[in-house]
């Protein structure tokens, strides 16, 4: 059995100085890539905060918005992350600018809320494959049968809060996942569509816009 460590742990990622301890999913450098298209998009995007979903302790976000004057909102169901990702904003001198929110994400956001950027970077792998990261948190991992579970929520939320104008940028774990979203995106006639997929180190981007 794996022991998880309590002790705090400093990793770089970009700029910035993340802390963080084993219950909360380690900040992989590669996941950098996501705020460097967020900042990106950011730059064309409507005046508006950005929300940034599955925030764990906060990095992606921070990293996205430190170039620019947005606003973030980051969410999380566990406590611990959010407790994080408030030390990291105040570290990274962005306490003004960024909200930590505890819950899920259909129940901390008020219906009137609306982000010019929705980032996510949800639990992606297989239930069945979990045990092939034990030094990961169950929590910030799982995605469930075909690892989309926490990522259709993630899509689901970001369709009732985003501007018009807006974009929606999603990680996912495979080229496989991607399709399962973009065969669902359109049995649903939905109006967020997928725009740009990017395949980085590790993992697969996915720019969505509105229809």
């Amino acid at each position: 059995m794996t022991t998880i460590s309590h002790a705090p742990e400093t990793v770089g990622f970009g700029p910035l100085r993340i802390t963080f301890d084993g219950r909360v999913l380690r900040p992989r450098p590669w996941t950098a890539a996501q705020s460097e298209w967020a900042a990106e998009i950011l730059a064309d995007a409507p005046a508006g905060p950005v929300l940034e979903l599955c925030a764990g302790a906060g990095q992606i976000g921070l990293l996205a918005i430190a170039p620019s004057t947005h606003r973030l909102v980051c969410v999380d169901l566990n406590p611990v992350a959010c407790d994080y990702a408030r030390d990291n904003a105040a570290a990274a001198g962005l306490a003004d600018r960024v909200e930590v929110r505890e819950g899920s994400m259909d129940e901390v956001l008020r219906d009137s809320e609306r982000f010019a950027l929705v980032i996510a970077d949800p639990p992606w792998v297989r239930r069945a494959e979990i045990t092939t990261f034990p030094e990961d948190p169950v929590l910030a991992i799982d995605g469930g049968p075909d690892g989309m579970d926490v990522a259709w929520l993630c899509v689901e939320t970001a369709r009732g809060h985003l501007m018009r104008g807006g974009a929606v940028l999603l990680q996912l774990g495979s080229v496989e996942q991607v399709d399962l979203l973009r065969d669902r995106l359109r049995e649903e006639d939905d109006e967020l569509e997928i725009s740009e997929v990017r395949w980085g180190e590790r993992g697969v981007l996915v720019r969505l816009d509105r229809s």
